[in-house]
């Protein structure tokens, strides 16, 4: 039977500060030509390299797994649990991968009661259903988001507290930079000619969300781990298959050695 939890969240509830709301719109451009331009383009890229480090966990927060500071089965078992809701609502694949994030840089910040059981469980439907009012049309209430084999019910009025505290510690900053922000541009790149660039962004895609339930995924930067999964899909494409090369994607655009090297 599951189990209705309320006002058992004294150690995690916050005070509601809405300051600090999302920043950093998108410049308004002179012209769309400006924009189509590849030295607009180069730059975009380069700039989102230098920005992914503000929105992945801290340097040694797969550190704190390997010392088994931080519990690795229980993040595991909360992304898959995120990952079959994602799959059981038909949400995008950013939508799944923002809720890991935004576990993944709580978790990094901000110690729960317990490291498994209902505060894990709860922290996994808050950052999902962040994730899914950011990117989805339609979005299922807060009782109808605890489906596929939840072990713990929450009121949605708890729900509502353990999400403030979510964008609290995330400083409400929900825009990540993600790999989804490259796989495109990645897969331009590999295949110039773009006969095969929607088989790329859809397997790397593939790729990606198939990774992201163990914590070695988090040693990797965004750019890196999409520049890899772009790699790993035009393996698979024979035409392709010669310019797999992880040091000809260093030259895919400015930063990305960098990163990979760090």
């Amino acid at each position: 039977m599951s189990i209705m939890y309320s006002d058992c969240l004294s150690d995690l509830l916050c005070e509601e500060d809405s300051g600090g709301i999302l920043s950093g719109d998108p410049p308004s451009p002179d012209s769309s030509s400006d924009l189509e331009s590849p030295a607009f383009v180069e730059e975009s890229i380069a700039e989102l390299i230098e920005d992914e480090k503000d929105f992945v966990p801290g340097f040694d927060y797969l550190a704190r797994f390997r010392s088994q500071l931080l519990d690795a089965s229980a993040r595991e078992e909360s992304v898959a649990w995120i990952l079959k809701v994602h799959a059981y609502y038909g949400f995008q694949p950013l939508t799944a991968y923002l809720a890991v994030n935004y576990l993944d840089r709580f978790l990094y910040s901000r110690s729960l009661p317990q490291t498994d059981g209902w505060p894990m469980q709860l922290l996994s439907v808050a950052c999902l259903s962040l994730a899914a009012k950011m990117e989805e049309p339609l979005v299922p209430s807060l009782l109808d988001l605890q489906v596929e084999g939840a072990k713990f019910v929450f009121e949605p009025r708890t729900i509502r507290r353990m999400e403030l505290l979510v964008l609290t510690v995330l400083n409400w900053r929900l825009r990540s930079v993600t790999p989804f922000s490259f796989i495109g541009f990645f897969a331009c790149k590999i295949d110039p000619l773009g006969s095969c660039v929607g088989y790329l962004i859809s397997r790397s895609t593939d790729i990606i969300l198939s990774d992201i339930q163990e914590a070695s995924f988090l040693e990797y930067r965004p750019s890196c781990t999409a520049a890899a999964a772009v790699l790993c899909a035009a393996s698979e494409i024979p035409s392709l298959m010669s310019l797999v090369n992880p040091e000809h994607a260093e030259s895919w655009c400015d930063g990305l050695i960098k990163v990979s090297q760090s």
